[in-house]
């Protein structure tokens, strides 16, 4: 029987988890089909484990997988994907604003034959002003500079077919940007509209510093522009300096004008020194993205698998070679 993966990364989510489950298992289309929930801990210290432990233990088709620490939601996402087992699979927020219900409409497109569906926001006038054009900025920077392109204001909410899946997987990055590892495969997606709901319950994540490093990593992960804009604006300073340094000699001994220096040799000493520090911050970024894939640390570290087997005992297991416990 054809089944539907949602992969769910929580941390710090006892207040959701469990509205996030009754409200899939009560959605009237998902109940006509089988489903499996793969939920990833990334670390939690509230009380997030437990309860989910809980809902494996009354459902043989939820999962449970538990990191040894924090390791951040991408890791989380991705551990997801290598996790899921569906001929489907759909990464979900846990706090409803991905709507359940919008997934009926996703898997009719995916019936009709479409690889991948995004599930795309509508407006984002219940943002705040800034984050609605930090993000307009975001999706034009990345998109001029990637051969990678992002669909803009869609986040990881999506239907992807299980060969689409498995491509991802197959890319071990340590660096994961996982709104540019979804859309690498290419395939022309559907795009599905949708008003995102308010929170059912908690408070996000995500902040501003957050956001931005996510943006950079975005940028860094799937681009070297910045190194060849680093490069092009050396060589059009260097040409412009050339240029002024003829114009001062000429003034000098054509007209023998005294070009008074202080002011303006102070001013490009300091323009000069920020865009050096812009560009040696720019080679640290990509120097730093080989550093960490050149060590291959794994992306994460499972503590635990907790599944129930089809009579409904419940299992708490560390998983075995076989299983990866590391990603």
């Amino acid at each position: 029987m054809m089944l539907i993966s949602l992969v769910v990364p929580v941390f710090n989510e006892q207040e959701t988890v469990e509205t996030f489950y009754h409200a899939a298992r009560n959605d009237c289309f998902l109940k006509t089909k089988n489903v499996e929930i793969v939920f990833v801990n990334d670390g939690s210290s509230d009380k997030t484990a437990p309860l989910i432990g809980k809902l494996v233990e009354q459902d043989s088709n939820v999962r449970l997988i538990n990191f040894s620490r924090n390791f951040g939601k991408e890791p989380a996402l991705f551990c997801g994907l290598e996790h899921s087992r569906g001929d489907i699979v759909i990464p979900m927020d846990v706090d409803l604003q991905d709507p359940i219900e919008l997934i009926e409409t996703m898997f009719h497109e995916w019936e009709s034959g479409a690889k991948i569906v995004l599930a795309k926001r509508a407006d984002r006038s219940r943002d705040h002003w800034m984050k609605r054009v930090t993000a307009n900025y975001f999706y034009k920077v990345h998109n001029a500079l990637s051969h990678s392109k992002i669909e803009e204001n869609v986040g990881d909410f999506r239907l992807m077919d299980r060969r689409i899946v498995d491509i991802i997987i197959s890319l071990q990055e340590r660096n994961l940007f996982m709104k540019g590892l979804l859309s690498w495969p290419g395939f022309e997606p559907v795009i599905v509209e949708y008003k995102r709901p308010e929170r059912c319950a908690g408070t996000t994540k995500f902040n501003t510093l957050k956001l931005l490093n996510l943006a950079v990593e975005g940028i860094t992960n799937f681009s070297t522009s910045p190194l060849k804009l680093a490069s092009y604006v050396g060589f059009g300073i260097s040409f412009l300096s050339i240029i002024y340094g003829i114009s001062i000699i000429l003034q000098k001994l054509l007209f023998s004008i005294d070009v008074p220096g202080y002011a303006s040799l102070m001013t490009v000493m300091v323009f000069l020194g920020g865009v050096q520090l812009i560009t040696i911050g720019i080679l640290g970024e990509y120097v730093g993205r080989i550093y960490t894939e050149v060590k291959a640390r794994p992306q994460y570290v499972i503590d635990s698998i907790k599944e129930s087997e089809l009579r409904g005992s419940f299992v708490n297991t560390t998983p075995d070679t076989d299983s990866n416990p590391i990603g």
